[in-house]
């Protein structure tokens, strides 16, 4: 019988790293017996999924009131599997709340099994010095770091910490070229196309995609040629994004197949910050980066526990210098979007500028086989 590993994680980004580090572990060691709290992408490697996080993940304090019982439902689940079925080890993947409850869980179960935390929280962008990050420090033996910075973090934090480079050096690959993806969109290879990614959380769709149609509208109106593309990372928004579209009278199509073919066959891409963003990036697209929150998180966020973060978007965070323009809360409205999109689109010496920047940034994410030195790292804990 095969060693036995337990993977937490929630939220889109966290499944589609889950699915890689599973497919990453299982080929060095196929006798491993995985079980997790993930999304579909993890289901899918074959692994025992023992509930589906995916779709119970929110952004700010009062959106999250809805999720606090289904949350609370999972975690009682993976508890009580955890008491009848010790892991030999623990790989946490972000979603900092839930992981941070279930690895104190876990220590006190047997503070001799392993915890390894891939994709850690970003304590250091935002809450440095919180208690939660001692919290981490506390039920994880080994850290992997996929950002320079937040190796330093959790070292000076008093954690074991290991820079691996950034997954998503690994996972960004493109299937088919430009011409290929134009030609089955039926697009002209000189039609100017954006992609549209308003997010992949209910709120995230319910906060911003109205702002960012009423902007692609306007660009519409000031450029007829424009064709607009929306990848869905989930059906349950393909109603409401056709909706909004009819209501706004833009023309878009939704995708179908790898998000990231579609993205490297644009022209711009206007998105919300996450994941996204250091994707775009990494292929080379310029990208206008959109965040809201609604309105009671936001005064929370800023007038009583003083949130102030020089960026929001991981692409400027790992230079900490704007090279992607962020437009915040009320400055992420419609005017403000069509206006930079359309001079993301026309203005040359301002994307030849993006495309120097992104490949300063891309020397901080790593080398390719990120995946693979994560998953030996996590294999070698295992006793």
């Amino acid at each position: 019988m095969g060693k036995k590993i337990f993977i937490s994680t929630g939220e889109v980004s966290g499944d589609l790293h889950g699915s890689y580090l599973i497919k990453a572990l299982l080929a060095l060691d196929p006798t491993l017996e995985i079980t997790a709290l993930g999304g579909q992408r993890m289901a899918q490697t074959g692994i025992r999924l023992i509930a589906d996080t995916g779709a119970i993940s929110s952004i700010g304090y009062a959106e999250a009131v809805p999720y606090i019982l289904p949350t609370l439902k999972v975690q009682r689940e993976a508890k009580k599997f955890l008491k009848q079925n010790p892991p030999d080890l623990v790989v946490y993947i972000d979603y900092i709340g839930p992981n941070v409850a279930l690895g104190k869980f876990i220590r006190k179960l047997d503070a001799s099994i392993p915890g390894v935390y891939y994709i850690g929280p970003q304590e250091w962008v935002w809450n440095a010095g919180s208690t939660k990050t001692s919290e981490i420090v506390g039920f994880t033996d080994l850290i992997l770091a996929i950002f320079p910075e937040e190796e330093n973090y959790y070292t000076h934090s008093g954690a074991n910490v290991t820079l691996i480079g950034n997954p998503l050096i690994d996972i960004v690959q493109t299937t088919k070229s430009r011409e290929a993806i134009r030609q089955e969109m039926e697009v002209s290879a000189t039609d100017p196309i954006v992609v549209l990614m308003p997010g992949s959380r209910t709120q995230e769709i319910k906060q911003l995609m109205p702002a960012i149609f009423e902007g692609a509208r306007l660009m519409q109106e000031a450029m007829p040629a424009l064709h607009f593309w929306v990848p869905l990372s989930s059906d349950r928004f393909r109603e409401a994004v056709q909706q909004e579209a009819e209501a706004k009278g833009l023309r878009l199509k939704i995708t179908k197949g790898n998000t990231y073919d579609f993205l490297a066959a644009s022209d711009l891409v206007i998105s919300k910050s996450g994941t996204v963003n250091l994707e775009t990036a990494i292929l080379g697209i310029p990208q206008l980066v959109l965040y809201r929150l609604g309105e009671v998180t936001a005064f929370i966020a800023r007038k009583i526990l003083n949130v102030n973060i020089p960026f929001i978007s991981p692409v400027n965070l790992l230079e900490m210098r704007t090279i992607v323009p962020e437009y915040v809360q009320e400055d992420s409205n419609p005017q403000n979007i069509a206006r930079e999109g359309l001079d993301l689109l026309t203005n040359q010496p301002r994307r030849q500028q993006m495309h120097i920047d992104y490949a300063q940034m891309r020397e901080k994410l790593g080398t390719p086989g990120v995946i693979q030195r994560g998953a030996q790292a996590i294999l070698s804990l295992i006793k």
